[in-house]
């Protein structure tokens, strides 16, 4: 009699052990069905670190040979022009000119008073951005020598670039987790809930854009993490 008490307390204790065991089962993977998705998003403004800046001239003439003269005179004054200004010959780049003849311009409705049409650009690639913005606002010495450095046209326009971005990604990334956090723990709050474990998580993509149209030299950057963590009760 002794013995069936001990095995029948012994069943019973098993018995209740297993059903806690389906009960907690039951609610983890009711838990599992419940869950939250939020977004992360950090930004950041960085000053360009590298820039890129066409210095482009058009010459007109009727005989090629003047009209090559009269370009490596020129250009041999922008690149004076830039050294003295602390330009290095491995920051300089000189591009082959550009000649269009005019009398073989077909589309062309105006007749031009000279034959050729010459552009000649000279780019300044330089990681010191703000001696090139600096020398941007003097490049009307070279006007004093005959030279019009022409803007407007969309090849030519001086780009700024940001290039750092490996060395910032990891403390942008770990804001944005931190921001898509603490949405999902108040969403948890307001849901009377808690919030679990992450289920999965994306990082998204960086952009890198002007602040604005009129310091293209400050970049903005900005990142945004998507997070989906489960909800308990």
């Amino acid at each position: 009699m002794k013995t069936w008490k001990v095995e029948a307390a012994i069943l019973a204790l098993g018995m209740l052990l297993l059903g806690i065991m389906i009960k907690n089962g039951i609610n983890d993977f009711k838990d599992k069905d419940r869950m939250v998705s939020v977004k992360g998003l950090a930004e950041m403004e960085v000053p360009a670190d590298k820039v890129i800046w066409p210095l482009m001239y058009k010459d007109l003439g009727d005989d090629p040979a003047v009209l090559y003269s009269n370009m490596e005179k020129k250009n041999k004054a922008i690149v004076e022009f830039l050294k003295t200004n602390g330009i290095t010959n491995d920051e300089i780049s000189i591009a082959p000119p550009e000649i269009l003849d005019m009398q073989a311009e077909r589309f062309s409705s105006t007749p031009s008073p000279y034959r050729y049409n010459a552009t000649s650009v000279i780019t300044v690639t330089s990681k010191n951005v703000n001696k090139v913005r600096k020398l941007m606002s003097e490049q009307a010495e070279l006007l004093k020598k005959g030279i019009a450095i022409t803007g407007g046209d969309y090849r030519y326009n001086v780009v700024y670039e940001f290039t750092g971005l490996n060395k910032i990604k990891p403390q942008m990334i770990e804001e944005a987790t931190k921001n898509a956090r603490t949405a999902a723990e108040k969403f948890a709050k307001d849901s009377d809930s808690r919030l679990g474990k992450i289920l999965n998580a994306s990082q998204g993509q960086f952009t890198i854009e002007d602040r604005d149209a009129n310091t293209p030299y400050i970049k903005s950057i900005r990142v945004v993490t998507t997070v989906n963590y489960y909800l308990k009760n």
